[in-house]
């Protein structure tokens, strides 16, 4: 005991003489205190993300890099949206975002079909391909950031570039996508967490964009351009097996004879369901550009139009949110991805025709949320059809095919959109017929081939949706 108060008595006096320990456990006790909420949630997100054996897999990743994507791209949206669109007269806006098109769009659309292609003869370079997306938008945001402010022809090219890189790292994330799977995971369920994650993101980030653009116009792309740099070095750090591509070979969506497997040659439901996706995803497109300059001269009753457009956007917004939900919870009921690809087709075609007969903002925002809705789920069910029916040594490929088309539809509906006069019964009865022409090359072959498709008694059992 005595040596133990003697080793006591000396130390008491320095203990008590410091006057700096007890400032250092308080400043130690306020740094977990302030540090605790940001370590608390990321760990939540983590936790999230990585559930049901996704963080094992690496689809966890995937799914944190595809959120920082969309925040990055929402910003971009956002600093341009600001130059081409509100901040000058009507007229003058049409004739800038018709420049955009032309600019930015005809050149896509041109390139689009080599994206795929492309990204096929480098199967075992998905992590430097997405890097370097990332890396590319990165340093093309810096670029516009420049030329933001006056909106000058510079701002076009590297709008250009943006929109290449953007489609080509969505491309390339759907090829990615079944190297993640985890265990007893369906590819629809992944899909649907990367993309609601996305979707969650892009609503964080919107409004923060929005914050930065009153700071500065600059300043949304100084955002984007750290979020693209953390999602580069992201990218580089998703597991090896996504550049692993043994066994597989590319798919082609024309046939060339039996030694090279094509979507033609897997039968016609991924066929029909492509048809019917673009159809969608035309009607998407469409949408924004013209329902853009339609509610900026004629805004909802009682609003502005930024306040018509953000109304509009945020029931798209919720729509598609839903339909991804919708997805992840689906179970096979007798019901094949065929059936539900024709059932949200329809019911998306009877309300844009209800909303070109009885026109008005509360239609049209109601058009927005059934849009986003059945939009989502047929993507889903599009994704069911290709893991089901498409070769393993080929799923891959298909889905970067799948995807370059379905961006090339979306382009041509924007492009139909900027083109039409802005009346809205006009416009609305445009979108109908793009819908009725999807739904009558895609329905009834989706239909026939579910009918003829053998049911759980017919010994080969109906893939499950989710």
């Amino acid at each position: 005991m005595g040596h133990y108060d003697g080793v006591a008595a000396a130390r008491s006096p320095v203990r008590s003489h410091d006057p700096a320990g007890p400032l250092r456990r308080a400043g130690r006790k306020v740094g977990r205190a302030l540090h605790l909420p940001f370590t608390g949630t990321a760990k939540g997100i983590r936790k999230a993300t990585h559930a049901h054996g996704a963080g094992e897999s690496g689809l966890g990743k995937l799914i944190e890099l595809h959120a920082v994507n969309g925040a990055g791209d929402v910003m971009i949206t956002v600093a341009l949206a600001s130059t081409v669109f509100f901040s000058v007269p009507t007229d003058e806006a049409r004739g800038r975002v018709a420049l955009y098109l032309a600019v930015t769009m005809a050149p896509f659309t041109l390139l689009a079909p080599v994206i795929g292609p492309l990204l096929d003869r480098i199967p075992h370079g998905r992590r430097a391909a997405m890097a370097g997306a990332m890396l590319t938008r990165a340093v093309l945001a810096i670029m516009m950031s420049g030329a933001v402010a006056t909106g000058g022809l510079e701002l076009y090219p590297a709008a250009l570039g943006v929109l290449v890189a953007s489609k080509a790292y969505g491309v390339v994330r759907s090829a990615v996508v079944p190297r993640l799977l985890p265990p007893n995971f369906s590819l629809v369920k992944a899909n649907s967490r990367v993309t609601l994650a996305g979707l969650l993101a892009t609503g964080i980030a919107a409004p923060i964009g929005a914050g930065l653009q009153m700071v500065g116009p600059s300043y949304p792309l100084y955002g984007a351009c750290a979020l693209f740099l953390l999602g580069a070095f992201w990218a580089l750090r998703m597991p090896p097996k996504v550049d692993s591509a043994k066994g597989e070979r590319r798919a082609h969506l024309l046939t060339h004879g039996e030694k090279k497997p094509s979507l033609r040659t897997v039968g016609p439901s991924v066929l029909h369901g492509l048809e019917a996706n673009a159809s969608q995803r035309m009607l998407s497109g469409f949408l924004i550009f013209f329902l853009a300059f339609l509610l900026r001269e004629h805004p909802l009753s009682g609003q502005s139009a930024a306040v018509s457009l953000g109304i509009v956007g945020v029931a798209a917004g919720v729509g598609n949110a839903c339909g991804t939900a919708a997805g992840s919870l689906l179970r096979d009921r007798g019901h094949g991805p065929e059936v539900i690809i024709a059932t949200m087709i329809t019911v998306v075609l009877g309300t844009a025709i209800c909303t070109a007969v009885f026109f008005g903002g509360l239609m049209v925002a109601v058009l927005g949320a059934v849009a986003g809705l059945t939009q989502a789920l047929s993507k889903l069910s599009l994704d069911a059809l290709i893991q089901r029916d498409v070769p393993e040594l080929v799923r891959t490929s298909a889905f970067a095919r799948s995807e370059t088309a379905l961006q090339m539809a979306w382009v041509v509906g924007g492009g139909i959109g900027i083109a039409l006069p802005l009346n809205g019964t006009l416009g609305m009865s445009v979108a109908a017929g793009i819908l009725a022409l999807g739904w009558l090359l895609a329905v009834r072959g989706l239909l026939s081939a579910a009918r003829s498709r053998p049911g759980p008694k017919g010994g080969r059992p109906r893939t499950k949706v989710a």
